[in-house]
């Protein structure tokens, strides 16, 4: 079914600016531009007054009858603690029954998954929010490393930029390269971007609580990570066997010593990257990695993208 009409559903808590995204890459005429052009409507469950998560309200003017016209559905931003309205839950089903494509952004996958179009298929979300969407929708295949999904017409994509992304994307397969470029330099953003939210995702590997056994081992290697370490080597600074190091070591961190090691390292290098202009062999060998080549396998393993596009990203202008 070809994309003319798209409507964007909300209800009270609606986060605007995930809002505004969609209302940007869908609800503006490009046709001069050489753009898709649509009949593109707001429309809540009862025409009227919707409010917004930053305490403004919105006066929208259509109702539910807009998403059984629509051929694409999306949903902003949501709230995740509060009940959803049965009649949403009920139009986006049958929305999706009769042919419609539905594109989520942020926390309105977890609208999807109250109604159930997330069972059985890879969905995303926001990082921060992705283990509370797997445990609530186990039947859902949650990826935390992506920006967007689609997976048999539901579309969903991870926290507010990356909607911009999905529709994009969903634009460049709907209507070709030409179209998605147009609607992108409009909007002064990329038609493509690099890697996946994993780069975004913060992710410290904190010493452990409960025992000490480790702690001063774990230390040492934070403040070395330069060094080069083996099991055996760290066996000894703990006055342990390996095997018997290697086993304290996960169950105190749940990982093991190379497993740990990566991670911190990693860490270092992402803080080199961006707060230094040191060159890449030189971030390389002060994480520990001792090479580029090295670093950029590890780094593009973890965070789905490179050094150079990491620090391109992050670091600040001098």
């Amino acid at each position: 079914m070809a994309i003319k009409s798209v409507t964007t559903l909300v209800f009270d808590g609606v986060a605007p600016f995930e809002l505004g995204v969609l209302c940007e890459a869908w609800g503006i005429d490009r046709g001069q531009s050489g753009g898709p052009t649509f009949d593109f409507t707001v429309c809540a469950p009862e025409p009227g007054r919707v409010t917004t998560s930053m305490g403004f309200a919105l006066d929208v003017p259509h109702g539910l009858e807009r998403v059984a016209e629509a051929d694409l559905v999306t949903l902003p931003a949501m709230p995740r603690d509060k009940p959803v309205p049965l009649p949403v839950l009920e139009a986006l089903r049958s929305a999706h029954a009769g042919g419609a494509q539905i594109l989520s952004v942020c926390s309105g996958a977890f609208t999807l998954g109250e109604a159930g179009l997330l069972d059985g298929r890879d969905c995303t979300t926001h990082w921060m929010f992705a283990d509370e969407l797997q445990e609530r929708f186990p039947k859902a295949r949650v990826q935390c490393d992506v920006l967007y999904v689609d997976a048999d017409s539901v579309i969903t994509s991870a926290g507010s930029a990356a909607g911009i992304d999905a529709s994009l994307y969903l634009i460049c397969k709907e209507f070709g390269a030409r179209a998605a470029r147009s609607v992108a330099r409009r909007m002064v953003v990329p038609p493509h971007r690099e890697g996946g939210q994993a780069q975004y995702v913060e992710t410290p590997v904190a010493l452990p609580h409960a025992a000490d056994t480790l702690t001063p081992v774990l230390t040492w290697m934070q403040e070395h990570l330069d060094t080069e370490m083996t099991v055996s080597y760290l066996a000894r600074r703990a006055s342990m066997s390996p095997r018997t190091f290697a086993r304290r070591f996960r169950a105190e961190t749940g990982t093991t010593p190379h497993q740990w090691l990566t991670a911190q390292r990693l860490q270092l290098a992402e803080r080199l990257l961006e707060e230094s202009d040191a060159p890449i062999e030189v971030v390389a060998s002060r994480s520990g990695f001792g090479n580029a080549a090295a670093l950029r396998h590890h780094f593009v393993a973890a965070r789905g993208t490179t050094p150079q596009a990491f620090r391109r990203t992050f670091a600040c202008p001098a």
